[in-house]
């Protein structure tokens, strides 16, 4: 679990410093969000390979090259110079990201699979709690005034060494899996069925909302309300937190009501804090809604990655990576969307745009209980 702690703190980093790298490049809205794309261009270029690559190597295999590739690639966006090397820069940066979390969601299948216990809520309740102490490093270096360029670097180059004796650490739970499939004919692609295409379209809305308050709530602090880059980071800092809160509970959620009701109350939650954000007039107001929207998404991928991978018509690997490419495409179209309705309207506008999404999310959670059969819920919630 702590390995997920460790991975998002050089990206989390980044967020607080995107107004800063924003205004050196001199872009507007519209730039930045073209810029932003990059991110999911990489993951689009990269996760219909990935599968295999974890399948081939082994989760842990991925995680623990992954996390080398990935250090070096999150200090390239601080270094850009104009919007269109930030372009590349992401690209590079959402390969190695998509790449690294497919690992360690695979990894957590495998764990939880073998212990008999849900904890993929809880890892990525520690991922959450990564973000979270990555984007407060990035705000308090920009407080300090240390550029990005040097901080995000900084960031990464600490974590990198704890990171890869963790993953040294980590059981090999694939061996067996792997030497199968070295011998079975190779599969041709199929296209998801509709059960994990259900899913997915689940945790599209999900990560959407994710990449969207990551990208652009210190943004819209600072132009809705003008507060200062140090300040406006506090906005998703507050969101991360909830986020951890809501998956640290998650499992035990899970247990409790099944995953359909705490999904659906969830969701419900999301919506609401969307709400308080658009209508807030203070910095203050906006930042509450900022943390009840981060309860409402907080178990929405964890309960889909447990979901696709209970799924008997493919295998988990296969699964994941699916429901990842999709997740991951949300999470970062999802920003660029924005960019580019708040350029012709206002940033309150580009952040009601999640609302469609979150509603489909919202229609779209029985598809959980698909997967994990009649026995993960309990009577009360599988009617």
């Amino acid at each position: 679990m702590f390995i997920f702690f460790l991975q998002p703190i050089a990206f989390g980093s980044w967020l607080p410093r995107i107004p800063d790298v924003q205004q050196h490049l001199g872009v507007g809205p519209a730039g930045l969000a073209l810029a932003l794309l990059g991110m999911p261009v990489g993951t689009l270029l990269t996760l219909p390979f990935a599968g295999r690559l974890v399948a081939s190597i082994g989760a842990r295999a991925t995680i623990i090259y992954g996390f080398i590739v990935y250090s070096a690639v999150m200090a390239l966006p601080a270094l850009a110079w104009n919007a269109e090397t930030l372009f590349v820069a992401l690209m590079f940066a959402g390969s190695a990201v998509s790449t690294l979390e497919l690992g360690l969601n695979v990894k957590a299948d495998e764990v939880e699979k073998h212990g008999g216990k849900p904890i993929m809520s809880t890892c990525h309740g520690f991922w959450s709690l990564g973000i979270m102490v990555g984007s407060v490093v990035g705000s308090v270096f920009a407080a300090l005034g240390v550029p990005a360029a040097i901080a995000i670097p900084l960031a990464a180059i600490i974590v990198l060494p704890v990171a890869l004796y963790v993953g040294n650490l980590l059981p090999d739970h694939g061996k067996e899996e792997r030497a199968a499939a070295a011998t079975a004919p190779k599969a041709r692609w199929q296209p998801p069925g509709a059960m994990l295409l259900g899913i997915c379209l689940f945790v599209f809305g999900i990560g959407m909302t994710e990449g969207a308050v990551a990208d652009w709530s210190a943004v819209f602090l600072r132009d809705v309300f003008g507060s200062p880059t140090a300040q406006a980071g506090i906005g998703y800092s507050v969101f991360a937190a909830l986020v951890a809160t809501g998956r640290f509970s998650g499992d035990w959620l899970r247990t409790r009501y099944g995953a359909v009701a705490v999904a659906r109350f969830c969701g419900t939650c999301a919506l609401i804090g969307l709400a308080i954000v658009y209508f807030a007039g203070s910095p203050e107001v906006a930042i509450v809604g900022f943390a009840v929207v981060g309860f409402g998404v907080s178990v929405g991928f964890p309960l889909a990655v447990s979901a696709a991978a209970s799924l008997k018509d493919r295998p988990a690997s296969s699964s994941v990576a699916t429901l990842s490419f999709i997740a991951l495409t949300g999470f970062l179209i999802g920003p660029p969307m924005i960019g580019f309705v708040a350029e012709h309207t206002s940033m309150r506008g580009g952040l009601a745009m999640l609302l469609p999404f979150l509603g489909l999310s919202l229609i779209l959670t029985g598809t959980l209980r698909a997967g994990m059969g009649r026995k993960a819920e309990p009577a009360s919630a599988a009617a």
